[in-house]
């Protein structure tokens, strides 16, 4: 009969005929003993931290800061929407590739500040030309959600579950596979699909409360984010890890600094 070869593998218990693991010898038991513990993770050499990420995300802050303000100071008002499709359209596309891939290093992680300080700096001077004071409202309004939500978040007011998740991050590609179909909609009907505004750029109902359902998710990425950083730094994440946690939780703050500001605008125009 022939026999198992996992059985045969393993050797058979001495004075028997059933199958077991061999004894190990005096060397190999020395030989574990002196084998090196996991030694973290490679590459870096030491695990992520609470103050790499808050470090990395104070220096994607100042980029996108220095960035807008020079984008504000320089660009010709003759200039400012090219200079804001063409930011927003390389800014989107480093970011999804950034997103997708999951290469962030300090590299890309501040050229992709910086193309989106340019892309803020000149939406943020054109709205703040209609409307002024409305930049320094949305600055505010940013600050105090992205506050609030991580106060709520360390209270344990909202438990960050798989199933959260999963409805955040469906709930977060509808509303940006609705914003896509609704520029889409620009090249065959005035005001789109009416989820910014009416023809005239006029806030109505269904555009304030889609800005006011963007906020909402975006605020509820921002608790996800959240939960990313704690738990790479409970579970040991490498250290590189933190320009990736930087780069999610900048692109939820931008969001929401945009959709903010454009709900402002609908208010502003009344």
């Amino acid at each position: 009969m022939a026999q198992n070869p996992v059985i045969n593998k393993f050797g058979r218990v001495s004075g028997g005929n059933r199958p077991g693991l061999p004894t190990p010898s005096a060397g190999d038991l020395q030989d574990m003993y002196s084998r090196p513990a996991y030694a973290g993770p490679t590459g870096s050499g030491r695990y992520m931290t609470l103050d790499d990420v808050v470090q990395r995300t104070g220096a994607m802050l100042a980029v996108v800061l220095v960035a807008g303000g020079v984008s504000w100071a320089v660009t010709p008002d003759r200039l400012a929407l090219p200079v804001l499709l063409t930011s927003a359209l390389v800014g989107l596309a480093l970011g999804l590739y950034l997103s997708f891939s999951m290469k962030v290093n300090a590299g890309s992680a501040l050229v992709y500040s910086a193309i989106e300080g340019v892309f803020l700096g000149a939406i943020s001077r054109i709205f703040n030309h209609a409307y002024p004071g409305i930049v320094i409202q949305a600055i505010t309004g940013t600050a105090m959600v992205a506050g609030g939500m991580l106060f709520v978040y360390k209270i344990g007011a909202i438990r960050v579950t798989p199933k959260f998740t999963r409805i955040v991050v469906g709930a977060t590609i509808g509303v940006v596979g609705l914003m896509f179909v609704n520029l889409a909609a620009y090249l065959f009907h005035p005001g789109g699909l009416g989820l910014r505004g009416d023809a005239s750029g006029n806030g109505t109902a269904i555009a304030i409360g889609f800005s006011v359902l963007c906020i909402v998710i975006a605020s509820m990425n921002l608790v996800v984010d959240f939960d990313m950083i704690e738990k790479g730094i409970r579970n040991g994440a490498d250290e590189k890890f933190a320009w990736y946690a930087s780069f999610a939780l900048m692109v939820t703050l931008i969001w929401l600094y945009i959709e903010i500001l454009r709900l402002l605008s609908y208010f502003a125009r009344r």
